[in-house]
């Protein structure tokens, strides 16, 4: 029974690890460039819409949106809200990080609402599916930084590729539970009228389920503003580089503006999203 001892290590998991991500960075470069390029590019192009536009601009912009999508009281939050981050020096950083977030969340949309779809309709592929998206929940993202910033380098497109990890399990799994919650006799009666298998998703399963898609969505809006942070510990700019300063040198006060502003943002875009969820 020495086997059951637990003395000496028998599986070496750490070094087969590391192996095969030195495999992959030796042979499969090309291929982790190729992923890189499309993110970089449309993360450039929002970072450059952001920063383009004059601060005036945005700010009616969001207060358009919140009006239109919520309300006056959320209008009023939404301009008081960015004027105080104007005001306390942040102004760049949040629209980098706005920059980051939308990025992110386009990209776990484009992943995430198919792969919900296929799972929201085949019981198998859901039970394939499901491992992995409870790993990818409960992993811490340090675990995941260091193999990223391997194979993508450090900077702010590999923030983004750990961000698209940990935020796009909420939408596969909404997307999955919409698609299932939707009546059987509704596309009973669809198929009865000689809709497609196509034609049932389109018209009848995809509409019904989308109050939980955006919900879905919302949700990886807010997982991805919480990785910020740590995305700034591998060069992602934006809003997590005065938190991680602050931290670094013991300022408080830079922590505390930094952490301000992340959440004033997180709450003007959960506020707009869910309102426009709604309607």
């Amino acid at each position: 029974m020495n086997f059951l001892s637990f003395e000496k290590k028998l599986i070496p998991l750490e070094e087969w690890v590391e192996d095969f991500v030195y495999w992959l960075v030796l042979n499969h470069r090309d291929i982790f460039q190729a992923i890189k390029a499309p993110i970089e590019l449309c993360l450039e192009g929002f970072e450059w819409f952001f920063t383009f536009l004059h601060p005036v601009v945005v700010i009616v912009l969001f207060a358009y949106a919140a009006w239109r999508f919520v309300g006056k009281k959320t209008t009023v939050f939404t301009i008081l809200s960015l004027l105080l981050i104007g005001y306390l020096g942040l102004w760049e950083e949040t629209m980098i990080t706005l920059a980051m977030v939308i990025s992110s969340v386009f990209f776990c949309a484009i992943a995430g609402i198919p792969l919900g779809i296929m799972s929201g309709r085949s019981d198998r592929f859901e039970l394939f599916l499901r491992p992995a998206l409870d790993a990818m929940q409960t992993i811490p993202p340090f675990v995941y930084l260091v193999p990223v910033v391997m194979l993508f380098s450090i900077g702010t497109v590999s923030g983004i590729l750990a961000t698209i990890v940990f935020a796009l399990p909420p939408i596969v799994r909404l997307t999955s539970l919409g698609i299932r919650q939707v009546h059987p006799e509704l596309i009973e009666a669809a198929l009865a009228f000689g809709a497609t298998p196509w034609q049932v998703l389109r018209k009848v399963q995809f509409p019904l389920a989308l109050p939980s898609i955006m919900a879905g969505l919302n949700q990886t809006l807010m997982m991805a503003l919480s990785m910020v942070v740590i995305a700034a510990l591998i060069g992602a700019g934006g809003l997590g580089n005065p938190v991680v300063q602050g931290l670094n040198t013991l300022e408080i006060g830079l922590a505390t503006i930094g952490g301000l502003a992340i959440v004033l943002l997180a709450m003007v875009l959960d506020r707009i999203t869910q309102g426009f969820a709604k309607r």
